[in-house]
C-alpha cells in the first residue's frame, strides 16, 4: 500500500467549501437569532426583524467564507503542495547562513560580550 499525497484538488473539493461556507452561515444565522431574542416571547415585527437579519447576515457570512477560503487556496502553488520542505520556510533560497567577512548577529547567537 503506497501513500499517495493528496492533490489540493482532493483536500478542498467544491462540495466541502460549499458544506464548509454553508455550515459558517447557519451558525452565523443561530448566533443573530439568538442575540436578537427571536427564541423569547416577542411581538411578532421584533421576530420579523430578527429573521430577516439573520438571513442577511448569514448571506453575507456565506459569501465572505467562499470566497475567503476560495482565495487562500489560490494563493497555493500546487506544485509546492506535493514537494517537502527540509528547511525553514523563510530563509532564502540562495544563502545558507551568514556570508563570508559577517559576523553573525550577537543577540540572535546569545552572546552577552557582543
Amino acid at each position: 500500500m503506497s501513500h499517495e499525497s493528496p492533490t489540493r484538488r482532493d483536500l478542498m473539493k467544491p462540495l466541502q467549501l460549499l458544506g464548509l461556507a454553508f455550515a459558517a452561515a447557519l451558525f452565523a444565522g443561530i448566533v443573530t437569532l439568538v442575540s436578537m431574542g427571536f427564541f423569547q416571547q416577542r411581538a411578532a415585527g421584533e421576530a420579523e426583524r430578527a429573521v430577516v437579519t439573520a438571513l442577511v447576515i448569514a448571506g453575507i457570512s456565506f459569501i465572505a467564507v467562499l470566497l475567503i477560503v476560495s482565495l487562500l487556496l489560490l494563493a497555493v502553488d500546487p506544485a509546492q503542495v506535493t514537494k517537502q520542505i527540509d528547511k525553514p520556510v523563510l530563509f532564502d533560497e540562495n544563502s545558507d547562513g551568514p556570508e563570508q567577512g559577517e559576523k553573525p548577529d550577537a543577540a540572535a547567537s546569545g552572546d552577552p560580550k557582543a
